[in-house]
């Protein structure tokens, strides 16, 4: 049995040598490894850093070429480029402004609602009221509701649309001296799943000064159904609702006097309605008033002249409508094509483009349009073209808009085109000399 035993000792001692000089090897080769990873961190070429390094380096890299773009953006690559409005982390899907033209609200992908101070168009940075959406939602639409102090947010979530009314605390006096702090906005209303679960396409508003109504401000949400609904915008009460039976809407908007509401959808025939008030001011039913008819194609956008008395229509069949409304639709009084333009824009094959947005100035003397990244004045009395930007962002333009009242830049008081885009930029734009035609 001794001799059994000794071989069995021997056996597990040469075992255990075996063993440990394997694993002192193994050892030994990851320590050499992880030396040779470590060194060129040192001494190799920078391309080759590990990874807390790079990240560092991209960090900076990134600043560089931010500051970088920061410096050519302050130079204007168009003449008509007044500023750019930054502190976007995401795509800028619509803006508004208030209706004395000194503050304008913009809605974000990153979930929050920017209201700059346009206190000098030429200023070289902007204070900005900051708004955070309830969790779960980010803003896809605003349009101020009343005054400055007040403002309509339309949010989307998987759950679907919402409205939200937010509006500044005044400060309390009462008790001690007046609060020099402004307290941040808060809800004052809302309402969810406003669509069912369609997305909104526009969200718009007019102050209602048409016959008897009471000043109010109206708004208007479009769905990307067929469905548009009308809200109150101080209480948030439904006003209304209307149903094109057109498809798929592409937009609608009210007229600047909050008498009549447009649509633009998916067939040619551009549908009205008239808001119809009571004689204490509020809004009594909003009926079907009349139909324009005179396109071919699909009416992508449309927008009424500042004496609510004309709307312009773009279309896919490459022409541009001026129509007049102002007839007595009640005696079946046809509305009338004042005129037709063909749109002056094409691509490289020569085939006519179609225009995405439109937007009249408050004169009602130019027109803006856009198609894609480019952004395009048309002169309204004759259909021709005063400038182009042909590419305004570096992505799709997603809203435009003109200021209703000029604002000042520098010793001068111009009116403003303020354009978002997915580039996360708001640019402000001069308007061209009308005479340049």
């Amino acid at each position: 049995m001794d001799p059994i035993l000794s071989t069995a000792v021997l056996s597990l001692v040469i075992g255990a040598v075996i063993a440990f000089v394997f694993f002192r090897s193994y050892l030994l080769k990851q320590r050499s490894e992880v030396q040779t990873i470590a060194k060129p961190d040192l001494h190799s070429d920078p391309k080759k850093h590990s990874k807390p390094p790079q990240h560092v380096s991209r960090k900076s890299h990134s600043k560089s070429h931010a500051h970088a773009r920061d410096k050519d953006s302050n130079k204007r690559h168009h003449p008509l480029d007044l500023n750019t409005l930054k502190g976007h982390a995401d795509s800028v899907t619509g803006l508004c402004f208030s209706p004395d033209a000194r503050n304008l609200a913009t809605a974000c992908s990153d979930g929050v609602v920017r209201i700059f101070k346009l206190e000098d168009a030429s200023s070289k940075s902007f204070k900005f009221l900051r708004i955070n959406l309830p969790a779960g939602g980010h803003p896809i639409a605003v349009a101020f509701s009343d005054d400055a102090s007040s403002i309509v947010v339309a949010s989307q979530a998987m759950t679907g649309c919402s409205l939200y009314m937010y509006e500044e605390e005044k400060p309390k006096t009462a008790n001690g001296p007046k609060q020099q702090t402004k307290l941040p906005p808060q809800i004052k209303w809302e309402h969810h799943k406003i669509h069912e679960k369609q997305a909104i396409l526009t969200l718009t508003g007019s102050t209602a000064t048409y016959g008897t109504a009471d000043g109010s401000t109206i708004i208007a949400s479009c769905s990307e159904g067929t469905d548009i609904t009308l809200w109150h915008g101080r209480t948030g009460k439904v006003l209304g609702h209307v149903d094109t039976n057109q498809l798929k809407n592409n937009m609608a908007t009210i007229s600047p006097n909050g008498r009549f509401l447009a649509a633009a959808a998916f067939t040619a025939d551009v549908k009205v309605w008239e808001i119809v008030y009571s004689k204490d001011g509020s809004v009594k039913e909003v009926s079907k008033a009349m139909q324009l008819k005179g396109h071919k194609s699909a009416v992508t956008w449309l927008c009424f002249s500042p004496n609510s008395e004309q709307i312009i229509t773009a279309s896919k069949d490459g022409s541009i409508r001026i129509w007049n409304i102002n007839v007595r639709y009640h005696l079946d009084e046809d509305p009338k094509t004042l005129k037709v333009f063909p749109i002056p824009l094409q691509d490289s094959s020569g085939s006519t483009l179609h225009y995405d947005r439109l937007s009249l100035s408050p004169e009602g003397k130019i027109l803006a349009t856009t198609h894609g990244s480019t952004l395009q004045w048309l002169c309204m009395e004759t259909g021709k073209v005063l400038d182009t930007a042909e590419k305004a962002h570096d992505g799709d333009i997603t809203w435009i808009s003109w200021s209703p009242k000029t604002i000042p830049l520098g010793n001068e008081q111009v009116v403003v085109l303020a354009t978002a885009s997915v580039d996360k930029k708001v640019r402000l734009w001069a308007a061209p000399s009308v005479n340049s035609s």
